[in-house]
């Protein structure tokens, strides 16, 4: 029997919000990746390779074409020559083993000589407004030797290899919305196909991928000839495309409230929503359970050096042991099953364990989760504008709903404020640097929110409650990004981070994971604190065999028949 329906609300931002708990979030049906291929293989998108000019010694260009039922984008890609002393992958690099772009439709020849004059040159370059993205990759030497060496002599590469690093190629940048001359944002967000967050350069990653497979195919072609033996579609479908991402991502999820806001507001809908559902057939709870069991396959082969990973790792392990156990003892027949679940793993698994469980039960309702991408993209319009006719006194509230954890913290002390994010002269990348031992703090950015709330509290408290924001911010306006911030909140209430973003144990990886995981990264292995390597699109379908049928759970590893 069916009692009332519990007072479920999406969990608070308190909770949510925290830098340990972003930093243990996982893949979902509302990442971006399997946004993509939902979306590719239910519109029937058709792929073609047209060009494919690369010789012997692995140089030259291909391109690869996705055509929709509106419109077509082709990946450009460049493969290059590099001297093994060139390679590396920090965002300093001048030189790759393959560069690409993104192009608004099908190149002609006079783009493709343009194209070459400037996308293997990538920052030093230029891109036009018929180009979205812009990228660039390096080879996992170790294991590109071995296949090329395999395939060449005939027989399949050592699949052990192939788990232990996952790709290929890794790439080291993917840029898009606007920078270096490509198309903003706002001239393509009006297309149904490109309105979800990040689908530019998700195309491009996947598109990347079906490229990296043709070289590697053509290069162990050129070395063995007619004894070469074409790569296994199985080994083919676990290789997915490596990704070096540092410090220049993590002030994303500060800078872009609003955005960020609507990622994990629509997760926590998502979650809700599935909490408030009242009984689980045997078909839904199926679902889950193989989901289950191949979550547990998919963690027994992440693989990390970082001890700080390592630890998560082996927790989240023991995690899934408890949760294994517990779902076979339910029935799932008592009411509200997935909220149950969600209060038992509250209190019996890590914060690692209860945000894979959260992932796990959106699974079975994609008819509930799936619509929920819609409201991910930031439509709003320009956040620039401050209301400055809102009372001090309403101001003071939603600064203390967002930060008044951080009231009390002593700001003077060396520990609270030990870090300083700066902007690199070089590369102008965002960078975390040591406050009190090197001279960067006159060139801080303002992604400290916690502390200037702080400070922008207390500079309010001797103005009366009911004057205008707007008299304040004409004596302070070094106030005026944090005023914005706090007034965004009024609809944005999960776009800050409850932690102080430069406190000397802030971890920046937590911000990395945290938007890595709406990506749908998987097997995250950090580095140090500061940077971190993953894996996209592995096990998931070349566009060739891409279909309805394949286009979602490709993310979970296939149990053992």
């Amino acid at each position: 029997m069916i009692t009332d329906t519990p007072h479920i609300k999406r969990r608070p931002p308190s909770e949510v919000m925290r830098l340990e708990r972003l930093g243990s979030l996982h893949q979902s049906r509302l990442s971006f990746m399997r946004v993509l291929l939902r979306r590719l293989a239910g519109d029937n998108w058709e792929f073609s390779r047209p060009q494919f000019e690369i010789d012997e010694t692995g140089v030259g260009f291909a391109v690869y074409t996705a055509t929709g039922p509106e419109r077509s984008y082709s990946l450009v890609a460049f493969a290059h020559d590099l001297p093994d002393e060139m390679r590396s992958d920090r965002v300093i690099a001048e030189a790759w083993d393959a560069t690409f772009t993104l192009f608004d439709g099908v190149p002609s020849d006079a783009d493709i000589d343009r194209l070459k004059q400037n996308v293997p040159l990538q920052e030093a370059g230029r891109i036009s407004e018929k180009e979205l993205s812009l990228s660039r990759a390096n080879r996992s030497v170790r294991l590109w030797e071995h296949v090329v060496s395999a395939l060449a002599k005939g027989h399949q590469p050592d699949t052990n290899m192939i788990d232990q690093v996952g790709y290929l190629m890794r790439t080291t940048a993917v840029y898009g919305s606007g920078k270096f001359g490509a198309a903003d944002r706002e001239t393509i967000s009006d297309r149904e196909e490109l309105y979800p967050p990040f689908q530019v350069e998700m195309l491009s990653v996947y598109l990347t991928r079906a490229f990296v497979l043709d070289l590697v195919q053509h290069m162990a072609q050129m070395k063995g000839g007619t004894t070469t033996a074409i790569l296994d579609p199985s080994i083919a479908r676990d290789l997915g495309i490596g990704n070096s991402t540092g410090l220049g991502m993590a002030p994303f999820v500060i800078n872009h409230p609003v955005l960020f806001n609507n990622w994990i507001m629509a997760r926590e809908e998502a979650i809700r929503q599935v909490r408030l559902i009242a009984s689980a057939s045997e078909d839904v709870t199926g679902v889950f359970k193989n989901r289950l069991k191949r979550s547990a396959i998919s963690v027994s082969r992440w693989a990390s050096k970082h001890p700080l990973q390592i630890e998560k790792i082996d927790a989240l392990k023991s995690d899934l042991e408890r949760l294994s156990s517990r779902v076979e003892e339910d029935d799932f027949q008592t009411p509200y099953p997935w909220n149950q679940l969600m209060e038992w793993a509250a209190t019996h698994l890590s914060t690692e364990g209860q945000e894979l469980l959260a992932s796990l039960i959106l699974e079975p309702y994609p008819d509930l989760v799936d619509p929920l991408v819609t409201s991910m993209a930031d439509a709003s319009p320009a956040v620039t504008t401050i209301d400055g006719a809102m009372p001090i006194g309403d101001v003071n509230s939603l600064l203390e709903q967002s930060f008044g954890w951080a009231f009390e913290y002593d700001w003077q002390s060396p520990r609270n404020c030990a870090r300083a994010w700066y902007v690199s002269e070089e590369k102008l990348e965002p960078r975390l640097g040591e406050r009190f031992e090197e001279p960067i703090a006159p060139y801080e950015q303002p992604l400290a929110p916690a502390r200037d709330a702080a400070q922008a509290y207390n500079a309010l408290k001797n103005w009366p409650e009911t004057s205008e924001i707007a008299e304040f911010l004409q004596r302070h306006p070094e106030h005026r990004h944090t005023i914005r911030r706090a007034q965004l909140s009024q609809s944005a209430p999960y776009g800050e981070i409850r932690d102080n973003t430069i406190a000397v144990d802030v971890l920046p990886i937590d911000m990395l994971r945290a938007k890595l995981s709406f990506f749908g990264a998987t097997h995250f292995d950090p580095r140090s604190d500061r940077w971190v390597r993953i894996c996209m699109f592995a096990g998931a379908p070349y566009p060739e065999t891409l279909s309805e049928a394949n286009a979602d759970d490709w993310v979970y590893p296939e149990l053992a028949p």
